[in-house]
């Protein structure tokens, strides 16, 4: 059995705001490009199933990996962006530090202590991996795509990994990166595909030290 994360595309976002679950905020150029080069390299997999974040990002980057494989895509809200984005949502990462006072620094020094957070990053890493194992045991044998977004997916995988959420930022996946899990006491990560995409990719924000 053997499950694709895939991290969203890149989505159009000139003015750099923290976008959450607002509506509107579909994929750029570049991320559609990304979403195509994953859909291909997904394509000769024997991929049976694919599942997304409801969110028109994840959706959207699902929908070219649906037409590569002939696969529909079943949406799960438990793929659905870390909640706390939603306390954010609207305000620009470089506004972020005068709007909420010092949150943006706790997240990014101790990510794993958050009192201000509605979902902390354990009950993000909870859920995502508990969503994971569900389809995964709902498709026994099979290979299956899960598209969601950063968080969520870096949360869970080092939850089902067993590796320290204190990680979060560390080789975090990028813009339609795709990680091959095998289920397994912990889960083992087999594979990391990257694409690529002609052109230096811009600067993600918050920009993360040590992220990759």
């Amino acid at each position: 059995m053997t499950v694709f994360l895939v991290r969203h595309g890149e989505v159009e976002n000139p003015d750099r705001v923290v976008y959450a679950d607002l509506p509107g905020f579909g994929l750029s150029d570049r991320g559609r490009s990304e979403a195509a080069a994953a859909a291909s390299f997904l394509e000769p997999m024997g991929v049976t199933a694919i599942y997304a974040s409801p969110l028109e990002r994840a959706q959207e980057t699902a929908s070219f990996i649906s037409e590569a494989c002939g696969v529909p895509v079943g949406s799960r809200e438990d793929l659905t962006e870390w909640l706390v984005a939603r306390r954010w949502k609207g305000v620009t990462w470089e506004d972020l530090p005068t709007a909420f006072p010092g949150e943006l620094e706790a997240y990014l020094d101790h990510p794993t202590d958050l009192p201000f957070a509605q979902e902390s990053i354990p009950q993000l890493g909870a859920r995502v991996a508990g969503a994971v194992a569900d389809l995964a045991a709902a498709h026994p044998g099979e290979r299956i795509v899960i598209v969601s977004h950063q968080d969520p997916i870096q949360a869970g995988r080092l939850t089902l990994r067993d590796l320290p959420l204190e990680e979060l930022h560390l080789n975090r996946p990028g813009h339609c990166d795709v990680l091959t899990l095998e289920p397994g006491e912990p889960w083992q990560e087999v594979g990391h595909w990257v694409p690529i995409i002609d052109g230096p990719a811009p600067p993600e924000w918050p920009p993360v030290s040590g992220g990759g």
